[in-house]
């Protein structure tokens, strides 16, 4: 028996533990074998990557990210390929590209040219349109004069555009017709997300019945906690089926805050980055969807109003921040990048473990988590 390749000698972090003198065998695109000690030898592999020690995990999965490399998805498809291979080299293997709030006819023809992307790159996995639907007072890095309701008709033109690859759709419940939206989103196969809303408890509480199954960036854009009044953050915490997006770059979320979450929602956060273009690109003036935006420190917003426009994350970034800064066991954080994502995305057969049959996406890194090494469907990137 032979083998594309082996990675040998990790400390393997895979579904919620660490195996130390782990190896994993790659055939085909996907993962053929795991084991420990030297057993891997026996299935002389055409290449051998000795991984010294170093922590291995499953490629990591972005829920929710703009874009990269000075790139915004929003522009095309020589933007999304730049913007990917920043954020692949830095452990996101496979990625949702989120667009934001434009011209309904205009995000129309953007989710067709995700779809167009994500059918001749896998690891693209689709679309997630981060508005319209979204309410005015929350509304964040999006144009106000574009926001509205989310009609029939509307929801329809989309769905349609988006030929089958609209993974998820973010909107303000308490807008006219969100509910029957959501019934629509579900009935379609895409994700209803509920993201940048006055919504309170009940509200959300009746979203979630509905079908809605993540809370875009949890705590931002959205009512806080408060003791008489808790919102729809902990309308999710306690709803076992909905998942809640948190981005971990020490800004957006307090360390203290999201490891509240995550002790109070075991397996249900995933880390996204909400990366627009200056991720990887440094300081300086920006554009997000038509808005102006400035990055000072690696902190991206509006020239308008200040309000924080995404993020300049990636998520091997983040996977450190709630290690370091929250105390989360390597293992609980990683499984937030990994099997989480690839759960609510539908993809818990095939991504986010290292299981014989998934795909072959690895993350090699180092003590001070690094990224050393990325493989994407057995291939080294």
């Amino acid at each position: 028996m032979s083998l594309d390749r082996v990675i040998h000698g990790v400390r393997l972090v895979d579904a919620g533990t660490i195996t130390d003198r782990a190896w994993v065998a790659f055939d085909g695109g996907l993962v053929a074998a795991t084991g420990t000690g030297e057993g891997w030898r026996d299935l002389a592999p055409r290449e051998a990557h000795d991984g010294r020690g170093a922590y291995l995990t499953p490629g990591f999965i972005d829920l929710h990210g703009h874009g990269g490399a000075g790139f915004s998805y929003d522009e095309g498809p020589e933007a999304i390929a730049a913007a990917r291979a920043l954020h692949r080299a830095h452990g996101t293997t496979r990625a949702v590209i989120s667009l934001v709030t434009a011209p309904l006819d205009e995000l129309a023809t953007r989710a067709a040219m995700v779809a167009a992307v994500a059918e001749a790159d896998p690891t693209v996995l689709g679309s997630h349109l981060e508005g319209p639907f979204l309410d005015l007072d929350h509304k964040g890095a999006h144009t106000a004069s574009l926001l509205r309701t989310p009609d029939a008709a509307s929801i329809d033109l989309l769905l349609e555009a988006g030929r089958g690859t609209i993974r998820q759709v973010t909107l303000a419940p308490e807008r006219a017709g969100a509910m029957d939206a959501i019934t629509r989103l579900v009935d379609a196969g895409v994700i209803a997300a509920i993201g940048h809303t006055s919504a309170d408890f009940d509200t959300a509480v009746r979203a979630f019945e509905r079908g809605a199954r993540i809370l875009t960036h949890a705590f931002n854009a959205m009512r806080g906690i408060h003791h008489r009044a808790p919102g729809p953050v902990v309308a999710a915490l306690g709803d076992e089926r909905v998942t809640l997006e948190i981005i971990a770059d020490g800004v957006h979320v307090h360390p203290g805050v999201i490891r509240m979450a995550m002790d109070a929602a075991p397996g249900r956060v995933a880390l996204v980055t909400d990366a627009m273009a200056a991720a990887g690109a440094g300081d300086g003036h920006y554009d997000l969807g038509g808005l102006a935006v400035t990055v000072a420190d690696g902190v991206a917003r509006l020239d308008e109003g200040g309000a924080i426009a995404g993020s300049t994350l990636t998520q091997d970034a983040a996977l450190r921040t709630v290690v370091r800064e929250c105390g989360v066991p390597l293992a609980t954080a990683v499984a937030a990048a990994t099997s989480t994502p690839a759960r609510v995305l539908g993809l818990g057969e095939r991504a986010g473990a290292m299981r014989p049959g998934f795909w072959a996406d690895a993350v090699l890194m180092d003590e001070h988590l690094v990224v050393e090494a990325v493989w994407v469907a057995g291939l080294r990137t």
